[in-house]
């Protein structure tokens, strides 16, 4: 046991900052707590040194410092993971224009309660017109999510079965891996090709998604109505399991991409002088 003592003693700095009190054990000078305690073991009482409050205090905080810190890591980690396509990575609730405050809303609201829409799976459909912001507000509720320390991954379907073609084995692995996330945002549904094989993927894909009961939201050009009744066949019954398990937000406005390329000519063209 003397091994384990001195072990103990040497644990906590005695030498500056300490008086010796009345009890004959070290204290503290800043908070006047004990440096020092008697302890009995196998029938002998010794001295070891011990935290004070103040010392007990630092340590907390930086333990909680630390904690702070892991996270933030952690959090990185899944921001990297979770956007395959960088630009999204910057699509946050902090940049949003305001333009569509009922859309933000409900995006907010989506993560606020998230919680409780994940036990049911529930996930969204954003559809509308090309470049009324369905990305950039699928991304926002992705970089939220994880800033609450959700896994999140924002993909599309073309990414993920050129993913699954190259691997000539582990590919239920592949796509059991895509199951653990928190959320999986799925981009531009209904912009890849339009092949028995890419059918094939996408029903095995959302299947798994669905069986897990992993959430999902989804941006398409296409209205449910569209994707349940004006799609091939083959494609009606995985996109009928989507809609059981997305509800459907309409996101109408202007074109922004053209809206952005037009400031960006006239910004180049002043520039320029041409």
């Amino acid at each position: 046991m003397e091994p384990i003592f001195n072990e103990i003693a040497q644990r906590v700095p005695t030498d500056g900052g300490t008086y010796t009190g009345d009890d004959g054990l070290l204290h503290c000078k800043k908070c006047g707590g004990k440096r020092q305690t008697r302890v009995e073991a196998f029938g002998k009482v010794r001295v070891v040194n011990c935290l004070c409050h103040c010392m007990a205090e630092q340590m907390e905080h930086e333990e909680e410092k630390q904690k702070q810190l892991d996270k933030l890591a952690m959090i990185q980690r899944y921001r990297d993971a979770g956007f395959p396509d960088s630009q999204l990575k910057h699509c946050t609730f902090d940049v949003d224009d305001g333009t569509m405050p009922t859309i933000t809303n409900a995006m907010m609201a989506y993560v606020n309660h998230f919680h409780e829409f994940r036990k049911d799976g529930k996930g969204l459909l954003l559809y509308g017109n090309v470049g009324t912001g369905k990305s950039f507000f699928a991304a926002c509720a992705v970089n939220a999510l994880i800033d609450k320390g959700y896994p999140c991954l924002m993909t599309n379907f073309s990414r993920l079965t050129n993913q699954m073609s190259e691997l000539w084995e582990g590919r239920q692995g592949y796509i059991d891996s895509l199951t653990r996330h928190a959320l999986v945002a799925i981009d531009d549904l209904g912009v890849e090709r339009d092949t028995e094989y890419m059918s094939e993927q996408i029903t095995t894909i959302i299947d798994s998604l669905y069986r897990a009961r992993t959430p999902l939201i989804i941006t398409s050009n296409y209205s449910p109505a569209q994707l349940t009744k004006d799609c091939p066949i083959r494609q009606r019954r995985v996109y009928s399991r989507l809609l059981e398990r997305c509800h459907p937000i309409k996101i109408d406005g202007n074109d922004r991409r053209k809206e952005k390329g037009r400031a960006d000519y006239k910004n180049m063209k002043k520039i320029l002088g041409v």
